[in-house]
């Protein structure tokens, strides 16, 4: 056997070991879990091409989520591949709130947040495990400028080091200080901390939730939001928020005749979350954004399965 063959069995078992970590990390900061994939690929290619180059001034696990992460920076500045087409809808939808950009945001499911070893975050992290999959942390980050979330990620959820972050960002320490104090302001505005551990209470809240979903009881879905509840649908731009605007949304939906319609109970971004179907036709993924004992969100991935 090669020498050549034998660094790559080597490198291919070390790649392994962190590539859910940095499909995590490349999630964060693209909000898609398809264009992540894509970067972990990009990011695995690379440093096997430039192994060579790797002296191990820093450990793997930081040289590779430096290429990870400009990897991802590189996929933000090509916007084609972040906006899916906008689907057609199959009736005429009401006029939304507003009309959303982030529409190529997906959601990630909870069973692989457990393949990505030592999840607990470590003394520095300014943001929880939890908090920093959740959908408000997701979309916080998407709405940050892309070297800001990127700091963010690595310095408070990653705990990479200051001077290390500076590095992987070409950059000072310095600067790095001040983009996150401007990155942690502004995400702070998008934080709900509504999200919480699974519970009775959530189980109950969620299967009225279904239950009347399924049946069309407009009345019954509406009495478990919160006043300020919205509704999104990504990749479709349309928002619908509060009680009127997703009432209409909703009543004209629950009018068109189709197969049985069916939930499945899942989770994904720590959050409860339910497998649609139109009879035996997958009809996307459903994700609660919980607020005590209410319903905050309720966000629609058409395309999910």
């Amino acid at each position: 056997m090669s020498t050549r063959t034998t660094d790559e069995q080597v490198f291919r078992e070390l790649a392994d070991t962190y590539r859910h970590e940095l499909h995590l990390h490349c999630y964060r900061i693209l909000g898609s879990f398809t264009d992540a994939e894509d970067a972990v690929q990009e990011t695995l290619l690379a440093a096997w091409r430039g192994l060579d180059g790797f002296e191990g001034c820093s450990s793997l696990r930081t040289w590779l989520c430096r290429i990870a992460t400009n990897r991802c920076l590189n996929a933000q500045r090509d916007a084609g591949r972040r906006r899916p087409p906008e689907p057609v809808p199959p009736f005429d939808p009401p006029e939304p709130s507003l009309r959303g950009e982030m529409t190529w945001l997906q959601p990630y499911p909870d069973e692989l947040l457990e393949r990505v070893a030592d999840s607990e975050p470590g003394p520095e992290a300014r943001y929880g495990t939890r908090e920093a999959i959740e959908l408000a942390f997701i979309t916080g980050l998407q709405l940050l400028p892309p070297r800001q979330a990127a700091a963010l990620v690595l310095r408070d959820v990653l705990c990479f080091p200051a001077d290390e972050v500076a590095s992987m960002l070409g950059t000072t320490e310095t600067a790095i200080k001040g983009i996150l104090q401007r990155a942690r302001a502004s995400l702070d505005k998008h934080r709900d901390g509504a999200a919480h551990r699974p519970s009775p209470q959530e189980r109950e809240l969620t299967r009225r939730f279904a239950d009347a979903f399924t049946a069309a009881d407009l009345d019954g879905v509406l009495s478990l939001l919160t006043d300020d509840a919205w509704l999104a649908m990504p990749p479709a731009p349309h928002e619908y928020h509060g009680l009127a605007a997703i009432a209409g949304f909703l009543r004209v939906t629950m009018a068109i005749p189709v197969e049985r319609f069916t939930v499945t109970p899942t989770r994904a971004n720590n959050q409860p979350a339910f497998r649609c179907r139109h009879g035996e036709t997958s009809a996307g993924l459903m994700v609660l954004t919980l607020d005590g004992d209410r319903i905050r969100a309720i966000t629609r991935f058409l395309h999910q399965k």
